[in-house]
């Protein structure tokens, strides 16, 4: 009878065993939970949500997501990612705040066990490729290259060859200087003569309305701006208006929004945008944490995201046809 009882034991010792890794795998390769980190309420963060879940599914097992939206605070967001290294998520996503200030939190994640995936913005590449396994990104200086050769197709056409030119910047940012580096050298590899008159930081859309302004008292003969980002480009465009400078300074940038499509389309003061959707930076985000749960990560650090360009009212009205939800 001892005997017997110490086989059963063995046995049901055995099925707890077998249980516990199967409920283990379920846990990984069914359920999973991802810390998702959006750095702003910009309409492209809504497009990189709706691309996680198209991908990642939204039934009971699917990984959950445990999302936050940071408002360009580092402190907020090493507070979350401090939070989901403790609770051992089984993979991060995020868009750091900052280049230098980010690198604790990521860090920290990755001595905790927590792959992370960054998009759109990341640490410093050498922090990075420390401690981030995979970073999706469009290419900055080829997002800029696209304002500065649509710039300079106009400021061509409009027959000006030493123009004047406004940033408004996102600079914080390491993605922001390359994408001016890059509208930069399109735009004076074609017209020689265009000056950058001044370069301003403005993060919030407010801040970067009032730089405009501000820009156009001081040099109220600017031919155009370019908006590092949305909040940047769209800053532009209303300090433009609110200047009266509408039909003679010209804004290019980046980011599509349905704000930046509507003036895209009314096409008197905002020309053209270099865009890279929120949507399909999302489902490349979304597959690299699906990999990382099935166990088999990317291979590749920078997982490259498509660059798209829009230039004049056509290109204003389709993407709105084409987006008629507003999620870009």
């Amino acid at each position: 009878m001892k005997h017997a009882k110490r086989r059963l034991a063995a046995v049901l010792m055995a099925v707890a065993a077998v249980l516990a890794v199967t409920a283990a795998c379920g846990r990984v390769g069914e359920h999973g939970r991802i810390g998702v980190v959006y750095l702003n309420a910009e309409g492209y963060y809504a497009g990189v949500e709706r691309g996680l879940r198209s991908t990642l599914g939204h039934g009971d097992r699917d990984p959950q997501l445990v999302q936050t939206n940071i408002q360009s605070d580092p402190a907020k967001e090493s507070s979350f990612i401090n939070t989901m290294s403790s609770a051992k998520v089984d993979a991060l996503i995020v868009s750091p705040a900052s280049a230098t200030a980010s690198i604790p939190a990521l860090r920290l994640a990755k001595e905790s066990g927590v792959p992370v995936i960054c998009y759109n913005t990341c640490i410093e590449d050498a922090e990075a490729r420390k401690y981030v396994q995979s970073f999706v990104l469009g290419d900055p200086a080829g997002f800029g290259r696209v304002s500065g050769e649509q710039m300079a197709a106009y400021f061509l056409a409009a027959g000006k060859r030493a123009p004047k030119v406004g940033v408004i910047n996102c600079e914080q940012f390491e993605v922001c200087i390359q994408r001016r580096q890059g509208f930069e050298k399109a735009l004076k590899a074609r017209v020689p003569g265009a000056k950058i008159v001044a370069n301003q930081q403005g993060l919030a859309l407010d801040e970067a309305v009032e730089r405009g302004e501000q820009l156009l008292t001081a040099h109220p003969d600017i031919d155009a701006f370019y908006g590092e980002a949305g909040s940047q480009m769209l800053g532009a465009v209303r300090a433009v208006e609110a200047r009266g400078r509408t039909g003679r300074t010209a804004v290019f940038g980046g980011d599509m929004s349905v704000d930046a499509a509507k003036k895209l389309q009314d096409g008197r003061v905002l020309k053209g945008v270099a865009d890279i959707s929120g949507i399909k930076v999302g489902r490349l985000a979304a597959q690299a944490a699906r990999d990382v749960l099935a166990g088999r990560p990317s291979d590749r650090f920078v997982i490259p995201a498509p660059i798209d360009r829009y230039l004049g009212p056509k290109d204003g009205a389709r993407w709105l046809q084409e987006h008629s939800d507003g999620i870009p």
